[in-house]
C-alpha cells in the first residue's frame, strides 16, 4: 500500500507561495520586498487553482514562485535592508530617550540618498545578472531611456529630490553625446507625448520617448516610490552602457563635466569629450568662405589616368589577351557594387529587409550649413538633432543659455534660420524706428538676404527622408505638408496621406478588380497562356476583329440609360475606364510601331471571357430593375400627394358647409399656379410616354 500524501505538499501548493508568506519567510519589510522583486525581474504569477494554492479559505491576491522567493534568500541586498532596519530603531530609540546628539550620530550613517545623494549599496551585480551579454542591455533600454528623460525633466519634490533629476540629466546627456559622435540616430518624430527618437546601436533599434520642455505639475495620484525604485535601477544600466559605449569608440568614460556652464544652460556645450590617453578629440576645421578645397595629388593622378583610357577609342586600345585578362583570384578579390539580398532558407519562413544603397550619407546632412535658431524655438531637441546629423556651427539667441556658435542674428555665415511663427505686419512707421538695445538682434518684420528661413518640421521631415526637402513649402507663415510617423509602414489599400487622392483611389479600384476576378474565376478557368510575338499583320487583323469593351452597341445602351435616367451612375464610370483602357492600348501600339516592334498580346481563356461578360450584363440588368423600381415609387408617392391634397381640400369645404360659413381662399400667384401645372402637366406626359412605350414593348415580346 503506498503512503499517503500529505495535504500541501504538492502540486500548486507547494510551487506557489502568498505575498505574505514570502514577507515572512525573508523577514523585510514590504516595500523592500516590492523594491527587490523590481530590482531581481520577479513579477507575481497567476496559479490554475487559486484555491489549492491558497492552503486556506482566506481570499489571497498575489502569489509568487516559491523557487523564485528561494532565489532571494541568497540575495547581498538583504543584508543591507536588515541593517538599515536595525540603524532605524537605534534612532528610534535614542529620540525616546531625548538624547537628539545620538539621534543626529546615527542618522548620518542611515541611508539617505534624497539628502546625501548616495546609498549605502549598489545595483552592479544585480545588472550583470539580468543582463549577461551587452546586446541583452540594450535591447532592454526604451523603458530605460523613457524614464530616465521623463524624470530629468521634472521638477524637484519630496518624492522628487533634486540630485535623482541632476543624475538623470547627466547620464542622458552622455548617451546623447555618443549619438551625436557615433551619427547613430536615425529617425524622429513630432507626436502629441512628447518626441519620438529612434537609433540603431550595434544592430540594434531603440525606441524612446523625450517630454516637451512645459512646467510639469507633479499629482498626488502617482506612486513616486515605485517609479523612484525603476529610476534608481535604470541609471545604474545606463552608467554601464554608456561606459561601453564611450569606451567601445575610444572615448574617455565619464566625459569631464563643467558645472559653471551647466549651470547657465549649455546642457550639450557643459561636456568636453576625450580620447583615451590622447587627449581632446579633434574638431573638424570650421569652413570658411575663403578657403578653397585643394584635391590631394595622388587622387587627382590616379583620376586623370582614368579619364585617359576613358578618351582613348575603342579602336586603338589593345585586344584583351591571357596576359591583360584577369585572373579569378583578381575577380573574387576585387569589390562588386551589387549587394547581398537575403533570401528565405524554406518557404514561409520571415522575410528580412532588403540591403540598399543611400543616395545622401546622413551623417552629413547638415555638415554644410550653419544654423541659427530663433527665440521661440525649441532649442535643445533641434540642438540634438542637428548634431547628430552633421551640422557642426549652430547658433542661437544669448537668452537660450550657453554653447552656441554664435549669439549674433546678423552673422553673415548663417545659411538657415529657423522660425516658429508667422512674420509679424509691422507698419511703415516702425519700421523706421531704430532699436537702441542691441544691434546684433534684425528688427521686426526683416529678413537677411541670402538666408533661408524654415520652420522646425523642415529639420524632422529631411532627417525621416534622408534627403533635403524644399524649403519654400516650410517658409514662416506657410501651411505645412503632414508630419508622418516613420515608424509606420505603408500598406496598399490603406489611406496614406502623402500620396494624392487620385492615386489612391486608382489603387483602391485596383485591389476591388482583383479581388472581384479572384472570387469569381478559378485558377483552371483563367488559365492564361504564354505570349507569343504577333507579326505586324496579325496584330491589325487582331484590332479589326477584337470586341472591344467600347463598342458602338454599348455606346448606344449607355445613352439609352443616360436618357432613362438623369443621375449620375456606375455606368459612366465603366465608360471612362474603357476609354482610358482602349487609350493607353493605342498608345502601346504606337510606341511598339516606333520602335519598330511588335506588340505582345496574351491569349485569353474564352471560358473567362464569357464569364466576365454574363457578369457583366447581369449588373446591368439588375442596375435598370433597380431604376424603374425607384421610378415607381416615385411617381406612386407623388399621386398620394396629390389624392391626399384633394381630400384635404374636400373636407375643408365640408365642414364650412355644415358650419354655415364660407372657407377662406387663399390668393395664389398666378406665375406659381402656371408653374405647378406646367410640371403637373409634363409629370402626366412623361407618365403616358412611359405606358405607351410599355405597351409597345409587350406588343413586340408577343409577336417575338
Amino acid at each position: 500500500m503506498g503512503r499517503i500524501k500529505k495535504k500541501g505538499t504538492a502540486g500548486n501548493a507547494k510551487n506557489y507561495i502568498t505575498r505574505t508568506q514570502a514577507v515572512r519567510k525573508l523577514q523585510i519589510s514590504l516595500p523592500d520586498f516590492r523594491k527587490l522583486c523590481i530590482w531581481k525581474g520577479i513579477y507575481p504569477r497567476e496559479p490554475r487553482n487559486r484555491k489549492k494554492a491558497a492552503k486556506n479559505s482566506s481570499h489571497s491576491t498575489t502569489f509568487y514562485y516559491t523557487k523564485d522567493v528561494q532565489y532571494l534568500l541568497h540575495e547581498p541586498l538583504l543584508a543591507k535592508f536588515r541593517d538599515q532596519k536595525a540603524l532605524e530603531k537605534k534612532i528610534s530609540k535614542a529620540l525616546g530617550r531625548g538624547d537628539a546628539h545620538d539621534a543626529q550620530r546615527l542618522e548620518k550613517n542611515a541611508n539617505r540618498p534624497e539628502k546625501t545623494g548616495k546609498t549605502k549599496y549598489t545595483l552592479d551585480h544585480v545588472i550583470r545578472e539580468r543582463y549577461p551579454t551587452f546586446i541583452d542591455a540594450l535591447r532592454d533600454l526604451d523603458d530605460c531611456l523613457s524614464m530616465l528623460f521623463l524624470f530629468a525633466n521634472l521638477p524637484s519634490t519630496d518624492t522628487v529630490p533634486a540630485k535623482m533629476i541632476a543624475r538623470c540629466e547627466r547620464l542622458c546627456l552622455e548617451f546623447e553625446h555618443y549619438l551625436i559622435v557615433s551619427h547613430s540616430l536615425r529617425k524622429s518624430f513630432l507626436s502629441i507625448k512628447g518626441i519620438y527618437y529612434q537609433a540603431t546601436i550595434q544592430g540594434q533599434d531603440i525606441l524612446w520617448l523625450v517630454p516637451y520642455r512645459f512646467n510639469q505639475r507633479v499629482t498626488g495620484d502617482v506612486d513616486f516610490r515605485i517609479m523612484g525604485t525603476f529610476v534608481e535601477f535604470y541609471q545604474t544600466l545606463l552608467g554601464f552602457v554608456n561606459f561601453r559605449l564611450y569606451t567601445s569608440i575610444g572615448l574617455v568614460y565619464p566625459p569631464k563635466f563643467d558645472k559653471n556652464r551647466d549651470d547657465q544652460g549649455a546642457e550639450l556645450g557643459a561636456f568636453s569629450l576625450e580620447g583615451n590617453g590622447i587627449g581632446a578629440i579633434e574638431q573638424p576645421k570650421q569652413i570658411t568662405n575663403g578657403e578653397s578645397a585643394k584635391p590631394d595629388p595622388k587622387l587627382q593622378k590616379e583620376i586623370d589616368k582614368l579619364m585617359s583610357q576613358l578618351n582613348v577609342p575603342e579602336k586603338e586600345q589593345e585586344p584583351a589577351t591571357s596576359q591583360t585578362l584577369p585572373n579569378d583570384e583578381d575577380e573574387d578579390e576585387q569589390p562588386t557594387d551589387t549587394i547581398d539580398k537575403f533570401e528565405p532558407a524554406a518557404p514561409g519562413g520571415d522575410i528580412l529587409l532588403q540591403p540598399s544603397y543611400s543616395a545622401t550619407d546622413p551623417s552629413t546632412l547638415f555638415s554644410n550649413f550653419t544654423f541659427f535658431l530663433s527665440r521661440e524655438t525649441p532649442r535643445q531637441p533641434l540642438e540634438f538633432i542637428l548634431r547628430s546629423f552633421g551640422c557642426k556651427r549652430i547658433g542661437w539667441d544669448a537668452v537660450l543659455g550657453e554653447g552656441a556658435f554664435t549669439h549674433n542674428e546678423l552673422d553673415p555665415s548663417i545659411t538657415h534660420q529657423v522660425v516658429d511663427k508667422p512674420p509679424p505686419q509691422v507698419a511703415p512707421e516702425e519700421e523706421q524706428v531704430e532699436d537702441n538695445q542691441t544691434s546684433q538682434r534684425v528688427r521686426p518684420g526683416q529678413r537677411v538676404p541670402g538666408r533661408i528661413y524654415i520652420q522646425p518640421q523642415w529639420i524632422w521631415d529631411s532627417v525621416n527622408d534622408e534627403e533635403l526637402k524644399r524649403p519654400d513649402l516650410y517658409a514662416p507663415g506657410a501651411s505645412l505638408p503632414p508630419h508622418l510617423s516613420p515608424f509606420v509602414k505603408k500598406v496598399r489599400g490603406q489611406y496614406d496621406p502623402s500620396a494624392p487622392l487620385n492615386e489612391q483611389e486608382r489603387e483602391d479600384e485596383e485591389l476591388e478588380a482583383d479581388s472581384d476576378i479572384e472570387s469569381d474565376v478559378s485558377d483552371d478557368d483563367l488559365a492564361v497562356k504564354e505570349p507569343k510575338l504577333l507579326t505586324n499583320d496579325e496584330v491589325d487583323a487582331t484590332a479589326e476583329g477584337m470586341d472591344v469593351a467600347g463598342s458602338d452597341e454599348d455606346s448606344d445602351e449607355a445613352s439609352d440609360d443616360d436618357v432613362s435616367f438623369g443621375g449620375f451612375s456606375d455606368a459612366e464610370e465603366e465608360e471612362e475606364d474603357e476609354v482610358t483602357s482602349e487609350a493607353l492600348q493605342r498608345q502601346r501600339e504606337l510606341e511598339a510601331e516606333l520602335a519598330g516592334t511588335t506588340l505582345e498580346q496574351k491569349e485569353v481563356d474564352p471560358r473567362a471571357k464569357a464569364k466576365a461578360d454574363a457578369r457583366k450584363k447581369a449588373k446591368k440588368t439588375a442596375k435598370e430593375e433597380d431604376e424603374e423600381l425607384e421610378r415607381a415609387k416615385m411617381m406612386m408617392k407623388e399621386e398620394e400627394d396629390e389624392v391626399t391634397s384633394e381630400a384635404l381640400q374636400r373636407q375643408r369645404e365640408l365642414e364650412a358647409e355644415l358650419a354655415g360659413t364660407t372657407l377662406e381662399q387663399k390668393e395664389v400667384d398666378p406665375r406659381a399656379k402656371a408653374k405647378a401645372d406646367a410640371r403637373k402637366k409634363a409629370k402626366k406626359t412623361a407618365k403616358e410616354e412611359d405606358e405607351e412605350l410599355e405597351r409597345a414593348k409587350m406588343m413586340m415580346s408577343r409577336k417575338n
